[in-house]
This record gives structure tokens, C-alpha cells and sequence, in this order.
């Protein structure tokens, strides 16, 4: 079996292509086999009054491309410039990587895998917001 399995806590709620869908009281397991099905867990969205570092807006862009609130062909090309923003500022190997992978992802149109990669650099900028203002 392939595709994308989403195991849901109760009440739990995830967008799929546009739509809002909200699990019942139980636990549950989705196998999600549309291949360019755009998927959210409601949980992990930001918020665009918490898009206030520069990561968080890199993400917040790519996410609305995921939710479909932008056009993937205007918005790519403002999100690449600004993964490359980002690639100024995060020199090592793991966020470099994580930078290839999102680059590669959102020129390849596979949204969710840049948002992915880009998450992954969430816990680093917090980190280095914290030395710079301790």
C-alpha cells in the first residue's frame, strides 16, 4: 500500500485540497492515495500573526501555496528568492541540506515536502534568536 497514512487524534482536524475535515472521537488512520493531494494538519499551521520570524514567513508562504490560498506560479518564484534569503544566514550542513531539499521540493511542485524541510529549520532560528537576545 502506498500513499500518505494520517493517524488522527479525536476531534483532530486537517485540511485536504481546500477542505476542512474534522476526525470523530476516536482515533483514526487515513491512507491518503492521491498522490498531489495538498494536506495540512490544522495543528501544525502557522498563523500569519505567529509569521514573525523569517523562517515562519518562509513557511507561511509556502503553506499558503499548500492550503491554496496563493498560486504556486506567482508565489514560487518570491519563495525560492527567499529560501535563498535563507541559505545567507544558515551556513551548516544540516540547514543546508534541509534548504536543498525545499529548494528541489517547491521547483519539483511538491509543496508539503518544502514546507517539511523548511519546518525542520524552525528549532535552529529559535535557537539562534535565544543566544542573540540573551
Amino acid at each position: 500500500m502506498g500513499g500518505l497514512v494520517l493517524k488522527l487524534a479525536p476531534k483532530e482536524r486537517v485540511l485536504v485540497n481546500g477542505a476542512v475535515i474534522e476526525n470523530g472521537d476516536r482515533r483514526s488512520r487515513l491512507s491518503i492515495m492521491t498522490p498531489d493531494a495538498n494536506i495540512l494538519r490544522l495543528r501544525d499551521a502557522i498563523h500569519p500573526e505567529d509569521a514573525n520570524t523569517p523562517v515562519r514567513r518562509v513557511c507561511y508562504a509556502a503553506q499558503l501555496i499548500l492550503t491554496g490560498d496563493s498560486d504556486p506560479e506567482n508565489a514560487n518564484l518570491p519563495l525560492l528568492r527567499h529560501i535563498e534569503e535563507l541559505s545567507q544566514v544558515f551556513l551548516d550542513a544540516d540547514s543546508r541540506a534541509a534548504l536543498a531539499e525545499a529548494t528541489g521540493a517547491l521547483i519539483s511542485g511538491q509543496h508539503y515536502q518544502c514546507l517539511k524541510a523548511l519546518r525542520s529549520l524552525l528549532p535552529r532560528e529559535d535557537r539562534l534568536i535565544a543566544t542573540r537576545t540573551s
